[in-house]
């Protein structure tokens, strides 16, 4: 197939990018590089050393013959561009990264909320109007967050994007009703990706787009199978207080010395996957499309649940890392339990990679490799939710609670 990456030069997007390409398919990225500049903006780099994504396809290339092509396009703001490069290029499939992902990023500021809202919204929008103007009958799938669902308290699983529900009627009856999950964002980003929801539902009902909405849960590692064919086409692995996922943090921090931070209580409970089961979804997802007419497929694209304190406790144990307890920048429940259903990626042949494989020592290798690229004063999460959460933030990176904890 021809297949457009959007932000293929991400997290996420890149090792799917090879991923697809060393399938045989036809990949073309689209991306701004605005992960990039925000590095720059934030004044931290990857700990894993990148190079530019034409070099990195250049490698590529060396490496196995196939071509991945890089087009520049900001998708959010350059729509007449965008929809005219998709014309002509008209992919079999679109696979949609192309947004601002960190939550704590999102609630820096006033101007942090609008860029991601601004960003999200109209890159998802863009796409969806495109594709109608065109006749673009592409198989589109996006990559959505578990976020979109909030924290289930009811003691029940949380489904896979559809909750079967009975509708007392005006005469007293029960009408049997499906409908999307009621949405519970806990941050601007998580708002934007139930957004998204929304607008997939709306075009796939109206004009008939095939839609797959994967709902993501928190990635660890950084090497998939292609990563590791050359050192120049390593991942990026990103420690700092806004991008750097907890379990990949966790693990930079012992790397340096540095006390595991564990905020509030560690009693929140998330879901993980394993970037190379991240890009095996993708594939599985583009293996199987909805048909034209369809409502919009979901997936909970997990594999398992931890609380942030068993985590650090984990990684403690196999690093001798100490552990401090911080105030939370996030407006959140201290505790919460998280049950969640991911049969269908199970039933498509998913082998998850779980903590328990022995994984958590390669990538506990690449962060002792680079630790010499750590900034230290990036390290300590400090965007609060709110400006009273932002007065009790903990933004000394050399702090005694830090320097002395037991």
């Amino acid at each position: 197939m021809k297949i457009a990456i959007l932000g293929g030069d991400g997290f996420v997007g890149w090792p799917t990018s090879l991923h697809l390409s060393d399938q045989g398919h036809e990949v073309h990225i689209v991306d701004n590089l605005s992960r990039r500049w925000i590095d720059a903006e934030l004044g931290v780099q990857s700990l894993t050393p990148m190079d530019s994504i034409q070099e990195r396809t250049r490698i590529w290339k060396q490496e196995t013959g196939n071509t991945i092509q890089f087009h520049l396009i900001d998708i959010a703001r350059d729509y007449e561009i965008f929809k005219a490069w998709l014309a002509e290029a008209r992919p079999d499939a679109i696979i949609h990264f192309a947004e601002q992902r960190a939550a704590p990023y999102s609630m820096k500021s006033d101007q942090h909320k609008n860029y991601t809202v601004s960003n999200n919204v109209n890159a998802t929008h863009h796409l969806l109007n495109a594709m109608v103007e065109l006749d673009l009958d592409a198989h589109l799938i996006h990559l959505g967050t578990m976020g979109v669902y909030g924290y289930s308290s009811v003691g029940a699983a949380i489904p896979e994007g559809y909750l079967s529900v009975d509708v007392e009627t005006l005469n007293g009856d029960k009408a049997a009703q499906e409908i999307l999950y009621p949405a519970n964002p806990g941050s601007i980003y998580h708002m934007t990706k139930c957004l998204d929801q929304l607008l997939f539902q709306f075009y796939a009902k109206n004009d008939g787009l095939r839609v797959t909405d994967l709902h993501q849960g928190i990635v660890w590692g950084t090497h998939t199978q292609q990563t590791r064919r050359h050192k120049q086409l390593i991942n990026r692995f990103d420690y700092d207080g806004d991008y750097g996922t907890v379990l990949n943090r966790f693990l930079i921090q012992a790397a340096i010395g540095y006390p595991l931070t564990v905020h509030g209580t560690g009693g929140q409970t998330r879901a993980f996957i394993h970037i190379q089961d991240s890009v095996r979804c993708i594939e599985l997802a583009l293996d199987n499309p909805p048909k034209k007419g369809d409502r919009v497929k979901v997936f909970n694209q997990m594999t398992e649940t931890h609380r942030v304190r068993d985590l650090a406790e984990l990684i403690s144990g196999l690093t001798g890392a100490k552990v401090a307890y911080l105030p939370n920048p996030r407006k959140e429940a201290p505790e919460n339990d998280l049950v969640v259903e991911n049969k269908q990626f199970l039933e498509l042949g998913l082998d998850p990679t779980t903590l328990a494989d022995g994984l958590l020592s390669e990538v506990v290798d690449v962060a002792k490799t680079f630790a010499y690229r750590v900034d230290r004063g990036r390290v300590p999460a400090v965007s609060a939710w709110t400006k009273e959460i932002a007065e009790e933030i903990e933004r000394d990176p050399e702090h005694p609670r830090l320097k002395s904890v037991s």
